[in-house]
């Protein structure tokens, strides 16, 4: 029998399914040797300022239920840190005398495993909990907070955190009245609240700015961050773009103004709990805005009892987990997702009237004659010169602060060549050493091969399935189409390893390398593979053998997909395996003195790398410098097949 493990979501319960064994030579019985499945999501991985955060749809008032199965959640899978409830989690009003499970949350009698956020959603808040707020500064008990109808955020994990809570009527949005907009007692949100939300400066500058540019969003410099947004409503462009559509007729869920909410916020995570009814689950692809920033839209159905859902029926998912940290300036830009769009939301220029002439011929002199007049009046608030991006530059010819972009003390600055000045953060593509001239498009260059046609990718429908072995959650483990070992009758096994043992640990998402994997969605790829390898270790020690795994990272036009290849070895010879890799790469192959600073140096995908993992634990790397000749099926060759080529060669060159 083969254990295969498969998940159906991102994130979730893994499920093991039994299957017969191909009748293939390579496979190995993993009845006998294997030694567990994979988990299905580790989430201890011990990486700083991660933040394992588990958000979930609307809870209805089923308090008890929902901490309890989140508690469970957390001592399986966790641990988490942060639990974001979107939508509704008080539900319907409840009838005269029926708020005995309210009453005990808000005496704190109820065990609340995590810090919990809560948003407004499609009622109004119970008064009980609103006369409780308004005197703790917005804790509904310990652990239990309550956002405001609009509200940003910081966590003590240094997330930031939008919430635009109600829900949308097109027939009070425009005649809300301001004392209302603010009230949770009113469940929908209105003009007022939209105008308030878009004029906070908490939001990202790009998004505030008066005048929106793909310049200024490249140069703007503002530290902002919205990591998650949490609504109720659906925005009503999110599905433009999507090579999917959401099971739910659009006038359900579409909320039009949530579209300046998000783009004004550009959240990295966007999650709403309101689409349809009952409320479904569905993952946008990730989208891509003009400045780069990656958001992903994920629409969660309800733990609560929803109306309309059968008695005993199958609820849709109410729950999504995220690993996030912290962006900073100094973090690595993160890589374009393979199945990313571009963004579903219209960037509609907000420019204003050009200035209108001035007539005035007593105000001053003619600029065309030299009689230059000197200005009266300064930039209003919020101007930004383009120029320099300084709002508090003193004028040249008049002692006010404020300048427009004509009185630049940087107007007629020179570069290092003596030419014009470059903007802020430009980089000379023609230069001889600048580090990003081999980054231009070629004509003719090769186009990157898609997870459709990559030989590792589950999507391709040419993969070889049968050689499979196990599928995790982040990762899968296969037999390569050629053992290194030999595994017929004729030729003696060095190991005792069932269909010779020679593995490939892949991940299931499309990245080039390990290195190129974002760095927010790494840790669980990288603990699954530690996983397998202590599995596999264990295995190998039952057979008398012990893995050596090694890794060819090389970034090219054509791409390709991340994989480690482990190659069993008789236990008796694993002292020799460095010695054995020094000798076969020879002069060619320079192995760094310190592989882990190497290691580092190259994290990114800054430089191409060949990486072994020793028996011992010690670990050698080679960087492939570039323009040097590399050959990548260095590990995979064997000694036999060197021999008999070069005899070949030998006998085909006196013909």
């Amino acid at each position: 029998m083969i254990v295969m493990e498969y998940s159906a979501h991102t994130v979730g319960w893994g499920k093991l399914w039994s299957l017969p064994a191909a009748n293939h030579p390579n496979v190995f019985d993993t009845a006998k040797s294997w030694v567990g499945p994979v988990q299905s999501f580790a989430l201890d991985i011990g990486v700083d300022n991660l933040t394992v955060s588990l958000t979930v749809g609307s809870a209805l008032g089923s308090f008890s239920s929902l901490f309890s199965k989140v508690k469970a959640i957390d001592a399986k899978h966790g641990r988490f840190e942060l639990l974001l409830c979107a939508g509704d989690f008080f539900g319907l009003p409840s009838e005269e005398g029926d708020d005995s499970e309210l009453d005990l949350l808000l005496e704190g009698k109820l065990d609340v495993p995590i810090s919990t956020y809560i948003m407004q959603g499609l009622y109004p808040i119970p008064s009980k909990v609103l006369a409780k707020t308004s005197q703790n500064g917005g804790e509904v008990c310990p652990n239990v907070f309550l956002l405001g109808k609009t509200s940003i955020v910081t966590t003590s994990q240094r997330l930031t955190i939008a919430s635009f809570g109600g829900c949308y009527n097109p027939d009070t949005f425009q005649a809300g009245e301001g004392a209302e907009a603010f009230d949770l007692s009113f469940p929908s949100f209105n003009s007022t609240n939209l105008a308030s939300f878009l004029s906070s400066s908490s939001l990202p500058s790009i998004a505030t700015s008066a005048e929106p540019s793909l310049s200024m969003a490249k140069t703007s410099t503002s530290t902002s961050q919205i990591d998650i947004l949490l609504t109720n409503d659906w925005p009503s462009s999110i599905t433009r773009l999507s090579k999917t559509s959401p099971p739910v007729p659009e006038g359900s869920w579409a909320a039009p103004p949530l579209d300046d909410v998000v783009k004004a916020c550009r959240p990295r995570y966007h999650f709403a709990a309101a689409g349809g009814s009952p409320p479904i689950f569905w993952e946008r692809e990730p989208f891509i805005w003009e400045a780069g920033q990656i958001t992903r839209f994920v629409g969660l159905g309800a733990f609560g009892d929803p109306i309309g859902v059968p008695a005993g029926g199958k609820k849709p998912r109410w729950f999504y987990a995220v690993s996030i940290a912290p962006l900073t300036t100094s973090s690595p830009p993160l890589p374009r997702p393979t199945n990313a769009t571009s963004c579903p939301f219209p960037m509609i220029s907000t420019r204003g009237e050009k200035r209108a002439i001035d007539n005035d011929d007593d105000a001053g002199g003619n600029f065309i004659f030299g009689d230059q007049r000197e200005p009266t009046a300064h930039p209003p608030e919020g101007y930004v010169c383009r120029k320099c991006q300084s709002t508090e530059v003193r004028r040249l010819i008049s002692p006010i602060s404020r300048h427009y972009i004509g009185d630049c003390p940087e107007r007629n600055a020179t570069g290092d060549t003596g030419g014009k000045k470059p903007p802020p953060g430009y980089v000379c593509r023609a230069c001889a050493n600048c580090p990003n001239v081999k980054e231009r498009p070629r004509p003719g260059s090769v186009k990157e091969i898609s997870p459709d046609e990559c030989w590792f990718c589950l999507s391709n429908p040419r993969l070889t399935k049968h050689l499979i072995v196990s599928i995790g959650t982040e990762v899968y483990v296969t037999l390569p189409k050629g053992q290194l070992p030999p595994t017929d009758d004729t030729s003696p096994s060095p190991t005792s390893v069932p269909g010779g043992g020679h593995l490939l640990i892949i991940p299931i998402s499309h990245y080039p390398t390990f290195s190129s994997i974002p760095p927010d969605l790494a840790p669980p790829i990288v603990s699954e593979v530690d996983t397998y390898k202590n599995a596999l270790r264990t295995l190998y020690a039952v057979h008398g053998a012990v893995p050596v795994f090694f890794e060819v990272s090389r970034l090219t036009g054509k791409g390709g997909h991340a994989h480690v290849q482990v190659v069993p070895v008789p236990e008796t010879k694993q002292d020799g395996v460095e010695g054995a890799f020094r000798a076969y790469g020879g002069q060619q192959v320079v192995w760094e003195e310190d592989p882990l600073k190497a290691l580092t140096d190259a994290a990114g995908g800054k430089m191409n790398y060949f990486r072994v993992d020793l028996p011992d634990g010690r670990k050698m790397v080679h960087i492939i410098r570039p323009g040097k000749m590399f050959n990548l099926q260095f590990g995979r060759q064997k000694e036999e097949e060197r021999r008999d080529a070069l005899a070949f060669k030998n006998v085909f060159l006196r013909v």
